[in-house]
């Protein structure tokens, strides 16, 4: 195991590795060269420069980008609609213990002025948190479809107003500061059109939830310019042999599928269904974690709804199933086993897949000249997948275990 942490300003070469190659979803024997918390390059052994270098041996280590959540609404006992910088912090740490070195803060639908105070807090606590990154928004609330709600409390909806999310994307992104934004809708409720024309002007990254679009309508929104579909079955009509709906749309039109997979929200078969017709480049693994998560059994709130969560698994009090309490490596662990894939496959799934879909993939994603130093070491035995180091911009946070 190595613990040893580089100094950020340090050229580090890390050698004696099993680096993921995430174009080929395949591990090679190589080096990584990187400095100031960015990677110079990676090759074959033997063939980066080691002048000025600190040498960081990994034994062997198979060596993956870290874990990237694009939807997660909180954990450790923190929502990030209401949590302070103190709790974005601890929820920071809480996040990289289970392997996430780039979490996207989920914002569940809340009043308006609720959104402004949360990105303002999750902003600031970003320039400082030590565990995960907390980078970019997505909004998983209020322009969903009443019909599919899910957790989502019915008086915090509202109707896709063009006005509402320019005014939105104006204070997220102060243009001293941009910020990646991801926005789940349920865009058939745009009668008019100019909900979509407005998003895809300010850049922001779109997918499909929370909706009763038919296949037909669908199909026409990823014509639009929508790419993604929100946590994959839930909260959408259930595929059937006459309108197979977004479900079928997904799998027919080349987008991505977000699963959350934990086995609860859908079952491992149609998780491996769903893998077989989207493919390693299709599948998105996400958690949807809320506040419970990493948290003893009891009673937490999500999207204005109270939530209990009993063995594990959370629901409001209404019956609806209110998120989940999955970290995220354990989604890729089970998605091998569901699916009987490799290791290699699994991790696509949950580092490039996602940080493409939400427009970040020149950030964080991939083991690539230019991006993030973030990645984790990893140890196969069989089918056990052991975590044994976690380095955040070249810096190791070792002793982490998951």
């Amino acid at each position: 195991m190595v613990t040893t942490a580089t100094k950020r300003n340090s050229k580090t070469l890390l050698y004696h590795a099993q680096l993921l190659d995430t174009d080929r979803a395949a591990f090679f024997p190589g080096e990584m060269l990187y400095e100031d918390g960015v990677i110079l390059g990676t090759g074959a052994p033997d063939t980066l420069p080691r002048e000025d270098a600190v040498l960081l041996d990994a034994h062997g280590a198979l060596i993956a980008p870290g874990l990237v959540d694009i939807h997660s609404h909180g954990r450790a006992g923190g929502d990030f609609i209401s949590a302070d910088e103190q709790t974005l912090c601890r929820m920071s740490r809480s996040y990289l213990d289970a392997g996430v070195t780039t979490v996207m803060p989920t914002l569940a639908s809340a009043p308006y002025d609720e959104y402004f105070a949360a990105a303002d807090r999750i902003r600031a606590a970003a320039m400082h948190a030590d565990g995960a990154r907390l980078l970019g928004i997505h909004l998983e609330g209020r322009y969903l479809n009443p019909k599919k709600r899910g957790a989502h409390a019915p008086h915090l909806l509202a109707p896709l107003d063009p006005s509402e999310l320019a005014a939105l994307h104006e204070r997220m992104c102060r243009p001293d500061a941009p910020t990646p934004i991801r926005l789940s809708a349920a865009w058939e409720l745009d009668g008019s059109g100019e909900f979509i024309t407005t998003a895809r002007a300010l850049g922001i990254a779109l997918s499909l939830g929370h909706t009763e679009a038919s296949y037909a309508q669908a199909c026409e929104i990823v014509g639009r310019g929508v790419s993604c579909f929100t946590h994959l079955f839930n909260a959408m009509p259930p595929l059937h042999h006459r309108d197979g709906g977004a479900v079928a749309a997904c799998f027919d039109c080349g987008a991505y599928g977000e699963i959350i997979c934990d086995g609860f929200h859908i079952a491992p078969h149609m998780v491996r269904l769903a893998y077989r017709l989207l493919g390693r480049e299709h599948t998105i693994l996400v958690s949807d974690s809320m506040q419970g998560t990493g948290c003893p059994d009891g009673s937490y709130t999500i999207a204005g709804m109270d939530v209990i969560v009993k063995e594990g698994k959370a629901y409001t009090t209404d019956g609806a199933i209110a998120g989940s309490t999955l970290g995220l490596l354990d989604g890729v662990r089970n998605l091998m086993q569901f699916c009987k894939i490799p290791l290699a496959d699994a991790l696509c799934c949950a580092t490039v897949n996602p940080a493409r879909a939400a427009n970040i993939d020149t950030l964080v994603g991939s083991l690539k000249a230019g991006l993030a130093a973030d990645f984790l070491m990893l140890r196969q035995d069989r089918d056990q997948i052991t975590l044994t180091d976690i380095y955040v911009g070249g810096i190791g946070k070792g002793g982490i275990r998951s």
